[in-house]
């Protein structure tokens, strides 16, 4: 087998406001979209982004009402402190601040309209 790319797909209610959410604050691009379907990339991601409208037809019908809940979308970021201020100065509410574990991590985190929980992250200091 060889992958040639990867998406993480979630249902959520409102796509249009999860897309533009991750364009207008995160630098992605729409690469397709229908009715209740959107998916984002970025060249620097290595992965697209999609979103689902719940209750969509086109999923089986045990998946069709579930919500991305109990996940968190992860991005690994140069420039945490620098993210973090512009995302504060764009308005985007901080839903964790910016921590440090024990082992080096350094994170924040943030929530789309929909309630999806976007994680900027800083795994570097857990190399040293």
């Amino acid at each position: 087998m060889k992958i040639t790319g990867s998406a993480v797909s979630l249902n959520v209610e409102d796509v249009p406001a999860s897309a533009q959410f991750l364009v207008d604050h995160l630098g992605f691009t729409v690469a397709m979209q229908a009715d209740g379907f959107a998916s984002l990339t970025r060249e620097d991601a290595g992965m697209n982004v999609v979103y689902l409208r719940r209750g969509l037809a086109t999923l089986p019908e045990d998946q069709r009402d579930d919500h991305a809940q109990g996940l968190i979308l992860a991005f690994e970021v140069d420039a945490l402190e620098a993210e973090l201020e512009r995302l504060q100065r764009e308005g985007v509410a901080i839903t964790m601040p910016l921590t440090v574990e024990e082992w080096g991590e350094r994170a924040f985190q943030v929530r789309d309209p929909n309630g999806v929980i976007i994680q900027l992250v800083d795994w570097k200091g857990a190399e040293g």
